[in-house]
């Protein structure tokens, strides 16, 4: 039995911060915003285009944002 090859999908794009020379910041919850999704949880790169550098700043932003009670750990359904 042959093995199935793998595909993984890409999604070519730009970084949001790298196009604008802005680094994400907790106190900047429109951006933030844009990063996460209905349900709360963060958005991974693949999805948004940020490159891996960002994605770190941003993952750590949106989680000191959350523990300051800016942004939702959860939403409500």
């Amino acid at each position: 039995m042959a093995k199935a090859k793998i595909i993984y999908r890409t999604k070519k794009g730009f970084c949001h911060f790298c196009k604008d020379q802005i680094e994400p910041d907790w106190k900047n919850l429109e951006v933030l915003g844009r990063f996460i999704n209905e349900r709360g949880k963060i958005l991974p790169s693949l999805n948004t285009g940020t490159c891996a550098k960002h994605q770190r700043r941003l993952s750590q932003a949106i989680k000191r944002a959350r523990y300051l009670g800016l942004l939702p750990f959860i939403s409500r359904v």
